[in-house]
């Protein structure tokens, strides 16, 4: 093979600060504050040791061998599903990661009938899900629900569907979605679907950790919920809230669910017990809040989220900080394009709740 192609690709990224490597391990006593471990439970030995203690382990339970459509052993996952109902109110469904599931569903429930509308901040996820679809595709300003307006009076005509599709709490930026807002949007626009990723705000926002979206009127809310596993609960995989006949759609049609090979159940047992947990975490949700605020002072963020973004305005000053910051005892790693666009590569802070707040107000120093 002539690899001489992506070498010289590879040259180009590096003279533009934009080559990537796998990171090692953060340094012992360094402050890591670019994990998405926002309740503390990755670092939180006891909560392994108590599911380990009480949870009887088989073989059986390290893979699922196949797709969920053949797996022979269910009971894990429509374990933690029902867990999900319980707490939701809807049917729940089990995909392997945030990516498979935006992927996913959205390539199974968008068609050439179908207009899709997402913020212009979205997840590339869902981006390689409309892609997949083949439906027609806008971008609205972010944020910006008169200009999601705008669009839908001049397309909505031409389509049977309108999907849009927003993130409760971005996850370069930190901030929220106007969901109340979309809701009410829906109210007037009965062609709409309504999807909400709430990727970075499950286990942190909301009543008891379960996200912004469960606060809209249930005639306007969110018709579609995703949630991951892998970042506040400290699992894998990720899910789906939606109704019945949604679900059972999904399951026919998404790709990503039917062609990949299932989380092993013993994943499937720990997302449950530590959602089971996750609920009761009003402390540390508090707490959480509190760092938000003492390091709001020193990124200059208007919110005083878990997210927070400190701009740069190129690859070249969030290496050199970024670097700075770490020989100061604080893991801090650069976003640069094409996870953000030229001219806003920054740093981006996410808080743990298991960082003490004199970390932070250090930080200032």
């Amino acid at each position: 093979m002539n690899s001489g192609f992506y070498t010289e690709r590879l040259r180009e990224l590096e003279a533009t600060g934009n080559l990537r490597s796998l990171p090692g391990d953060t340094p012992a006593g360094v402050y890591d504050l670019s994990s998405n471990d926002y309740l503390g439970i990755a670092d939180d030995a006891s909560f392994a040791d108590d599911f380990l203690a009480g949870t009887e382990i088989t073989a059986a339970e390290f893979t699922s061998s196949a797709s969920r459509l053949l797996g022979p052993r269910q009971h894990a996952y429509e374990a933690l599903e029902c867990t999900l109902q319980e707490f939701y109110g809807r049917p729940a469904l089990l995909f392997n990661s945030g990516y498979h599931a935006n992927v996913g569903i959205v390539q199974a429930l968008a068609d050439k009938h179908t207009l899709v509308l997402a913020d212009k901040l979205i997840h590339a996820s869902v981006i390689d899900g409309v892609r997949m679809s083949g439906a027609a595709f806008e971008r609205f300003r972010h944020n910006d629900v008169r200009h999601l307006e705008r669009l839908i009076e001049r397309r909505q005509s031409d389509f049977d569907r309108l999907l849009v599709i927003v993130e409760s709490v971005y996850s370069m930026d930190g901030d929220q979605a106007p969901l109340q807002e979309l809701a009410a949007l829906k109210k007037r626009w009965p062609k709409i679907m309504l999807y909400v990723d709430e990727a970075h705000a499950v286990g942190v926002c909301g009543p008891s950790g379960l996200g912004l979206a469960l606060a809209l009127p249930r005639e306007c809310g969110a018709d579609i919920v995703v949630g991951t596993l892998g970042k506040a609960l400290a699992s894998a995989g990720a899910f789906a809230i939606c109704d019945g006949a949604v679900r059972s759609y999904l399951i026919n049609k998404a790709r990503s669910l039917i062609f990949s090979t299932a989380l092993p159940p013993l994943q499937a047992l720990w997302s449950k017990y530590v959602m089971a947990r996750m609920v009761l975490m009003d402390d540390r949700r508090e707490h959480l809040r509190s760092l938000g605020a003492e390091l709001s002072s020193f990124t200059g963020c208007r919110h005083h989220g878990h997210i927070q973004p400190l701009v740069t305005g190129s690859a070249e000053s969030a290496l050199a900080m970024s670097a700075a910051l770490l020989d100061a005892g604080y893991k801090v790693l650069p976003i640069r394009t094409p996870t953000v666009p030229p001219g806003t590569e920054r740093l981006r802070f996410s808080l743990s709740a298991a960082l003490p707040l004199m970390a932070i107000k250090n930080l200032k120093k």
